[in-house]
């Protein structure tokens, strides 16, 4: 219900993005959820432009480019001097600290952060990041929106990787150091699993990519230290080039449609630099690391970060931590999230 304005660098990436567009109200209407008057009353609200024109009217800017906080800058610098003095700018960066895309602007009151996860028009959560210069009507805005959208809001503070994303960074970083020990990926995969999640973290690496997961993980050690830096397999996969299932390479092999045909047997070398003596072929006594400890340290390795986001109040309770990894990350429902789990 949202009349929509796409901004994107050429005319063939405008095409690209409404196509995306398209597709989202197109299932429904295969699925008879919609009828066609519908869809296209829906398809009549999204507009295209390869330059900055008709922005002079609108209430909120979503940024959503690359991970680079130049080319943040860039695009947000040339928006603030077209759009109305009240509107809101938001970013969608899952790990730059909203502070700092907001000291190359102007009216760093309007700016706020809104995290979506993908994929977006079914993932339930978004966060919205704020920091101390945040005007309270921009916080409501975007929290109107989020909402309108169908979305669980959660207002989440400044901080680097703000919640959900330095909540899988640890959980993924002592994945990549059970790899390093031994733990063979598929087994790592399903151990997790079995506890409940909908993929193992593995998948999940090659799922985000693992050149995004690379860039997420250097700005993690930025601003963490020791404590967040991955493994040294993880690091050497993500050096030798390989992006995950979107370049059908990466700890997975893929076929043409990137449906996962199971463990890449190479990725071994690459991980264990080349020692083939340290290559598992299973888990258990290759290791002797059984499913119960890597699910224990997997697990309360993103209970530690939790308690460290209360203590540093980046969340406001742990109700909300508990909702937002439940339904932006995929933890276990039934569970009861991650406190009440740790809790028990």
């Amino acid at each position: 219900g949202t009349m929509v304005r796409l901004k994107a660098r050429d005319a063939p990436r405008v095409g690209k993005g409404l196509a995306a567009v398209r597709d989202v109200p197109k299932e429904r209407l295969t699925r008879r959820q919609i009828t066609r008057a519908q869809f296209d009353d829906m398809m009549s609200l999204a507009g295209g432009t390869a330059e900055y024109t008709g922005f002079g009217n609108v209430d909120l800017v979503i940024e959503a480019v690359f991970e680079d906080l130049a080319l943040k800058h860039s695009v947000l610098q040339v928006v603030e001097q077209l759009i109305p003095a009240d509107a809101v700018i938001a970013s969608n960066t899952s790990t730059i600290p909203i502070a700092n895309i907001a000291s190359g602007l102007t009216r760093r009151d309007r700016l706020l952060g809104m995290h979506f996860f993908s994929p977006v028009h079914k993932m339930p959560l978004l966060e919205v990041i704020v920091t101390p210069e945040t005007a309270p009507n921009a916080t409501v805005t975007a929290v109107a929106y989020g909402r309108k959208l169908g979305k669980t809001v959660i207002v989440v503070n400044v901080g680097p990787g703000f919640y959900t994303t330095r909540i899988l960074a640890a959980y993924m970083n002592e994945a990549g150091r059970l790899l390093d020990q031994g733990v063979a990926i598929d087994a790592l995969d399903r151990a997790l699993v079995r506890f409940g999640f909908p993929v193992g973290p593995i998948t999940l690496m090659d799922e985000v990519g693992l050149d995004v997961g690379g860039k997420v993980g250097q700005v993690m050690v930025d601003s963490f230290g020791a404590r967040m830096m991955p493994g040294e397999g993880v690091r050497r996969v993500v050096e030798s080039g390989r992006t995950g299932r979107k370049g059908r390479s990466g700890f997975y092999r893929y076929d043409d449609d990137g449906k996962k045909q199971g463990v890449d047997p190479s990725v071994y070398q690459i991980i264990h630099d080349g020692d083939r003596r340290a290559m598992p072929q299973s888990m258990g006594p290759v290791t002797g690391i059984d499913d119960t400890e890597i699910v224990d340290r997997c697990v309360l390795s993103m209970v530690n970060e939790a308690a460290r986001c209360l203590e540093e109040g980046v969340v406001r309770t742990a109700g909300d931590l508990d909702l937002s990894l439940i339904f932006g990350t995929g933890f276990p429902p039934f569970r009861g999230g991650l406190c009440r789990w740790g809790d028990q």
